[in-house]
C-alpha cells in the first residue's frame, strides 16, 4: 500500500503542469462559465421560466454534450497524457526497475486517470450548482434557488462516471502500447462515433460495446424520466434514475478484466 501511495503522488508531480491535468480542472469550469454568461445575457428572455425548467436548460446543455462526444474525448486525453511522460522520457524500464512493487506502479498511474476523470466530474457538478445559484443572486428574476437539483444532477454525473471505466481502461492500455498520440486517439475516435451510431439506434445490443455507455447513460436519463412523471425534462422531482443497468455492468466489467490484462501485458513489455 505505502508502495501504491508514492507511485501515486508521485504521478500528481509529474503531471500536475501538463494538459492532461488541466484539462480535467479547465473544462468544466470553461463550459459552465460559457453557459453562465449566455443565461446572465438573455436573463430577460427567461423571466417567466419555472425554476426547473431553468436547471434543465442549464445543466442540460453540458449534458447532452457529455453523453455524445466529450467524455470519451476527454478520457482518451488523459489516458494518453497520464502515460505520455514516461514515453516522453523513456523511463519505463526505469519505473519498472524501483524497488515498488510492479502492480503498484502500474495500478498508481491507472487510479490516477481515474482520479481525474471522477475529480473532472466533481467539478461539472460543482460549477453547474454554483454557476447557476450565483445567477439567481445576480439576476434574481431567474428562480435558480427556488429549486434544488444537487441530488439528481450528482446520480446523473455519477452514472457518466460508471459509463466511462469501460472506455478508461482501454484507452489507458492503448495508451500504454503506443508511444504517439495518433493511435490511441484514431482507434478511440473511431470507436466513440461507432458507440453513438450504435446507441443512437438503440441497437439491441448496444451495451456490449464500452463506447455506447455514455450515449446509453443519457438515454437512460429519459427513460427514467418516463418512470417519474409527465414533465418532458430530465431534471425532473420525480426522476428515478437507474445507476447500476446492464451497460453500467459491462462497463465495470470491461474495466476489471482490461486492467488485469494489461498489468500482464505492460509487465512483460518493460522487461524486454
Amino acid at each position: 500500500m505505502k508502495g501504491f501511495i508514492l507511485s501515486f503522488r508521485s504521478e500528481f508531480y509529474k503531471t500536475r503542469k501538463t494538459m492532461g491535468f488541466w484539462s480535467a480542472v479547465l473544462l468544466p469550469l470553461l463550459l459552465c462559465l460559457l453557459l453562465f454568461v449566455g443565461f446572465f445575457v438573455k436573463a430577460d428572455h427567461m423571466v417567466n421560466t419555472p425554476p426547473m425548467i431553468l436547471w434543465f436548460q442549464f445543466a442540460g446543455a453540458i449534458l447532452g454534450i457529455m453523453g455524445l462526444l466529450l467524455l470519451p474525448m476527454l478520457i482518451i486525453f488523459i489516458a494518453y497524457s497520464v502515460n505520455n511522460v514516461e514515453h516522453k522520457a523513456d523511463t519505463w524500464k526505469t519505473l519498472f526497475s524501483l524497488p515498488i512493487p510492479k502492480l503498484s506502479v502500474y495500478a498508481a498511474k491507472y487510479f490516477y486517470a481515474f482520479f481525474l476523470i471522477f475529480f473532472c466530474l466533481s467539478l461539472f457538478v460543482l460549477f453547474t450548482l454554483g454557476f447557476g445559484n450565483l445567477l439567481s443572486l445576480l439576476k434574481p428574476q431567474l428562480k435558480f434557488n427556488e429549486y434544488n437539483i444537487a441530488d439528481i444532477l450528482t446520480q446523473i454525473y455519477f452514472k457518466f462516471f460508471l459509463a466511462s471505466l469501460g472506455i478508461l481502461s482501454i484507452q489507458f492500455l492503448l495508451s500504454l502500447l503506443f508511444s504517439d498520440f495518433l493511435k490511441p486517439m484514431g482507434i478511440g475516435f473511431v470507436c466513440t462515433i461507432t458507440g453513438s451510431i450504435l446507441a443512437t439506434n438503440n441497437w439491441e445490443y448496444a451495451y456490449l460495446f464500452p463506447y455506447s455507455h455514455p450515449m446509453m447513460a443519457m438515454r437512460a436519463l429519459s427513460q427514467g424520466q418516463g418512470k417519474g412523471g409527465n414533465h418532458p425534462s430530465p431534471i425532473n422531482p420525480h426522476l428515478t434514475i437507474d445507476l447500476f443497468t446492464k451497460d453500467t455492468g459491462v462497463s465495470l466489467i470491461i474495466a476489471v478484466v482490461v486492467f488485469i490484462a494489461g498489468y500482464f501485458i505492460v509487465l512483460k513489455k518493460s522487461v524486454k
